[in-house]
């Protein structure tokens, strides 16, 4: 395994010839001297995988700026400031950077040299001076792209990956690994449909003004054929008004024909219905006799059948009475029996209450006197008022002292509620900032029952400044990415939550998980008491609150504990500031500064950069006040309780005392009557025995009124017997009276169905004969009418058509009347449309014709113009078509190829992911762009690749396996790739990485140059892979005394 390092001895030599194996544009030696962290030193970089190793500050990122600027990369693409100038060591005034490229017939040697004081650069090509632009066209001759993160992908640009667009990832893919020509055929057709448009434009316009000269030359046409159609119409009505009256003398004729034979018919008709009209009178008369007396008998018996049915209704009524009257005797016998069994039930329970009363009144001559008891018991009921007042004045204060706390209780819910308004502000702030994340807390607030552990809103709800002053400071530090994340106390919870959020509700969000240890209380690396010379007052943490695990997580990733704020006076001793130690990121009143200082050589590096103001953390509640509020409100809260339970103590020793009063005035009332009751038991007794002696005079005779009752049913019974037989002699003779007029009514039916037959006959016949007198007489009417108009109309065409008789008719005019219609209404029409049309022919002359022959010609001269243009359009259609085939068949075949690699990398990782051409339109090829879809999970679907979707390991893991997916198709000289592990686990890094090895080193593929600050342990590497160990110390010995050899002989015998 080859082992290169930065620093070592190396040649200074002009241009030389690559060894085997590098591409054309490999690079294969970078010298910087004052340049960032370096003073001077060379890189020999392999053919194949290269890995850049070492601590950070070591000096890595500087290999990668050297060949970005080098190779004439704006500053822009390194993420790293606007000035070139900035790039030279602190210190020096110039510094320089040569790179040599590996090239066929002779290597290629640029040299930058950047002065600090005016921000220029000097170019060296080849030892010689040149230009900017002269390098530029050999670093784009070369396939050097360093401005296509495809190839070119630094530290600061890793996130930028997963957040191009799919326009901007194909046009970084076509000039990384296509076809040199790919390109440019995208270029092309781009342009080639910008063109097609204009011409398809062109020949819109030209047929739209076609398409108006030939409406303009077609009106003219219309007015030529109206001066030529209004004599034809002119002649057309002239023989109408000639062929008019010989119709109107012909429809007359005809009609008169008709009209004669139709009264010979009528006439046919009048005398046959004569002749049948006398044997149906005579039938009707006879029918008519039959049927009056049959009617004089129905109408005997109906009157009979009526009364007999009255009479049956009259009897069935007066049974019923009786029936009724039978039940009432008997429900007056019941009521006599319950009425003796009460008088009877009434004297027992009177005898029962004299007994008592009796024994009663015996037991009261033992009784002793209850006077004394009396006294007692009113003394009693004298302690119990004056107690129960006492309460009531208890209760009375305990009230007023509730109301006092229940005002004390609203006025400190208003103040936390207006402090939770604030809070509110700041959700609004969100909700127009990131509307997803808003979405998402409104999702959490009611669903936080899912979650086991500590489940924190977004950073920028739950972080309160203490001053508003500090939010500039807080808000400044801490990325806009973190503010609006959800913060997890378990990992469980956060996987939970974005498979909910981000999965199934497709939002946009960020989350992170606390520290398992918390990091909270750390303490920072120096006193702030030993700071405040420098102006420092204070911590950034001291400046907010935040709860336990967003503090831990700040602690942990931001520092939060070790950056110190200073003032102005910080700001005026700012180069003394900088060079104390564990000094890394301080704020002074307006600005920022980072200060990083090597491993090595102890330099040190600064920028700063002014302070925005806040926007988000400048509402500002004061915890301490909100805290106390709550206090208070919980110590009102308690008086509360503490009053009420005094107060239902007194209520309820109140009611006891009313409980007592009322037993007391129940014994009170029991003595008083117990004084009395004896004589009042003696007159008790005489009133029950007069009762007693009263009920006994006054019993009930039960067996006579059953026997009065029996003789009254058996009157009943008897009349019912006679009324019973005049009903069946009734009905009888109802039925009889109903079955004859039944006959009767039959007979009557069909009588009178034949003679409604016949005198229906009869009137039909009546009326058909009146009718057709009436038609005879009429026609006759007609047909003198019609013989005069004949004579009349015979006598109007004759003169119209100047003739003698219709004999004497020419044979032109005969055969031109023929060919017109033969009816008055079809000629009648014509007529009417003849004239119309003649009378629409106005303002013609003859010069319209000479106008339409001369548009004529200028319509011929557009057609022509026109089907040049669209022949054009056609050919320039069908070059792009060419064009599309040659562009777009490779391209296919190329994202095959990528797709391919791509899945069998993420295939190997047991992931899923693929890579496809994605356009709306085939024929919008600026639209055109390439998708990469990814899946790190069984449980989830492919999603697109973007800087929200998906975690930063897993958007390292697919920008790093993208890029190898493209290492195989080798068009790019070499790919540059820094620190693009860092967020991933170590299961995937080790994956990743057994995929560049693999692929990297390959003997079929370009330069790979792979900057990282650690690798795992027991990885594997090829025979291929040259490692770069970068070291930088105050202690390192000088490049031209580094002996590779002796250092490696030294390591092996201490292993030994």
């Amino acid at each position: 395994m080859a082992q290169t390092f930065a620093g070592s001895q190396q040649r200074d030599g002009g241009a030389e010839e690559g060894p085997m194996g590098y591409v054309e544009g490999s690079i294969i030696r970078i010298k910087m001297y004052n340049f960032l962290t370096y003073n001077y030193a060379v890189v020999r970089p392999g053919t194949n995988l290269n890995l850049v190793i070492g601590p950070n500050g070591s000096g890595k990122s500087s290999i990668l700026c050297a060949i970005c600027l080098g190779l004439a990369g704006k500053t822009s693409v390194l993420g790293k400031g606007d000035k070139v100038g900035l790039f030279v060591k602190r210190g020096c005034n110039i510094g320089w950077i040569e790179i040599e490229l590996y090239k066929k017939g002779g290597n290629v040697v640029i040299k930058r040299e950047i002065h600090m004081e005016n921000n220029q650069s000097v170019w060296l090509l080849n030892g010689r001076n040149s230009s900017q632009k002269a390098v530029e066209e050999v670093v784009k001759a070369l396939h050097i792209q360093v401005s296509n993160l495809c190839q070119f992908l630094p530290q600061e640009k890793v996130s930028e990956f997963s957040k191009m667009s799919k326009i901007e990832l194909l046009e970084a893919t076509e000039k990384s690994v296509g076809p040199p020509e790919m390109y440019d055929y995208h270029c092309q057709l781009k342009n080639f449909r910008s063109k097609e448009r204009e011409l398809e434009n062109v020949v819109k316009e030209k047929a739209s003004f076609l398409e108006k000269a030939k409406q303009r030359n077609e009106r003219n046409k219309h007015d030529v054929t109206r001066y030529y159609e209004k004599k034809k119409h002119l002649d057309r009505i002239e023989l109408l008004e000639k062929k008019k009256p010989w119709v109107e003398y012909e429809m007359a004729r005809q009609e008169l024909e008709g009209v004669k034979k139709e009264r010979d018919e009528v006439k046919k008709q009048l005398a046959n219905m004569k002749r049948t009209h006398v044997p149906m009178l005579n039938k009707i008369k006879t029918i008519e006799n039959q049927l009056n007396p049959i009617e004089a008998q129905m109408k005997a018996k109906t009157v009979g059948i009526t009364e007999a049915s009255r009479t049956c209704k009259q009897k069935q009524d007066q049974l019923e009475r009786k029936d009724k009257e039978i039940e009432d005797i008997k429900q007056g016998f019941k009521m006599k029996e319950v009425e003796k069994h009460d008088h009877q039930k009434r004297i027992s329970n009177t005898r029962r209450i004299i007994d008592g009363l009796k024994a009663e009144l015996a037991t009261f001559d033992d009784q002793q006197d209850v006077t004394p008891q009396l006294d007692a018991v009113n003394a009693e009921l004298k302690r119990n008022r004056e107690e129960r007042a006492s309460i009531q004045g208890e209760v009375a204060d305990l009230r007023r002292e509730m109301d006092n706390h229940s005002a004390e209780s609203k006025l400190l819910a208003k103040k936390l509620n207006d402090m939770n308004n604030m809070m509110k502000a700041k959700e609004e702030k969100l909700k127009g900032r990131h509307r997803d994340t808003h979405t998402a807390l409104q999702w959490l607030r009611q669903n936080r029952q899912l979650f086991t552990g500590n489940v924190h809103e977004p950073m920028m709800l739950v972080i309160n400044v203490k001053d508003p002053r500090f939010a500039k400071y807080v808000e400044n530090y801490i990325s806009f990415h973190d503010l609006r994340s959800f913060v997890f106390q378990r990992k469980d919870d956060r996987e939970k939550f974005m498979t909910e959020v981000r999965d199934k509700l497709n939002l946009k969000v960020n989350s992170i998980y606390a520290p398992e240890v918390s990091c909270s209380n750390r303490a920072p690396s120096r006193p702030i008491g030993s700071l405040e010379r420098f102006g420092f007052y204070s911590y950034l943490r001291e400046m907010f609150d935040a709860p336990e695990e967003v503090m831990s997580y700040l602690c942990f990733q931001y520092k939060v504990h070790d950056v110190p704020v200073g003032n102005n006076k910080t700001k005026e001793m700012i180069k003394t500031v900088i060079e104390e130690p564990y000094m890394r990121v301080f704020y002074t009143s307006d600005e920022r500064y980072a200060v990083k200082r090597s491993f090595y050589s102890n330099k040190i590096s600064t920028s700063n950069s002014a302070l925005t103001p806040s926007q988000y953390l400048n509402i500002v509640v004061d915890t301490e006040q909100k805290q106390h509020l709550e206090q208070q409100m919980k110590t009102c809260q308690v008086k509360l309780q503490d009053t009420g339970e005094k107060m239902t103590t007194l209520q309820q020793r109140a009611a006891t005392l009313d409980r007592t009063d009322n037993e007391l005035r129940e014994e009170k009332k029991q003595l008083s009557l117990t004084k009395g009751k004896k004589r009042l038991l003696e007159q008790k007794i005489s009133a029950k025995q007069e009762s007693q002696r009263q009920m006994e005079q006054s019993g009930i005779d039960l067996e006579r009124i059953e026997e009065e009752t029996k003789n009254k049913i058996s009157a009943v019974n008897s009349q019912k017997v006679l009324i019973a037989t005049e009903f069946m002699s009734k009905m009888k003779l109802r039925h009889k009276l109903s079955m004859e007029t039944v006959y009767l009514a039959l007979e009557t039916d069909g009588l009178t169905a034949e003679k409604t037959k016949l005198e229906n006959d009869y009137g039909q016949d009546s009326a058909k004969l009146r009718t057709l007198d009436q038609v005879c007489s009429r026609l006759e009417q007609m047909k003198n009418q019609l013989v005069e108009t004949c004579k009349d109309l015979m006598k109007k065409a004759s003169e119209i058509c100047n003739i003698d008789s219709v004999e004497s008719v020419s044979t032109g005019l005969h055969a031109a009347l023929s060919k017109l219609p033969d009816t008055l209404d079809e000629i009648e029409a014509l007529l009417a449309e003849e004239r119309s049309r003649a009378d629409g022919f106005t303002g013609l002359s003859e010069n319209v014709v000479e106008e339409y022959n001369r548009r004529e010609q200028e319509v011929k001269n557009l057609e022509k113009e026109l089907n040049e243009k669209t022949n054009a359009l056609t050919t320039y259609r069908q070059n792009i078509s060419e064009a599309k085939e040659r562009w777009l068949n490779p391209l296919k075949l190329l994202v095959d190829q990528i797709n391919k690699n791509f899945s069998d990398f993420f295939r190997s990782m047991q992931s899923a992911g693929e890579v496809e051409l994605h356009t709306e339109n085939e024929e919008e090829y600026d639209k055109y762009g390439i998708r990469i879809r990814v899946k790190f999970h069984n449980s989830t679907q492919l999603h697109d690749l973007t800087g929200y979707h998906q975690s930063g390991g897993e958007r390292s893991v697919s920008t790093m396996l993208y890029l190898m997916a493209l290492q195989e198709l080798n068009r790019c000289p070499f790919r540059v790739v820094d620190e693009i592990n860092q967020g991933m686990d170590p299961t995937n890094e080790r994956r990743v990485f057994d995929i560049v090895n693999r692929t990297a080193c390959k003997e079929t593929t370009s330069q790979y140059v792979y900057i990282t600050p650690k690798l795992l342990e027991n990885l594997r590497y090829s025979e291929e892979t040259t490692i770069s160990c970068v070291h930088n110390s105050p202690t390192m010995v000088s490049s031209h005394q580094w002996d590779e050899k002796a250092f490696l002989r030294k390591r092996i015998q201490r292993k030994a």
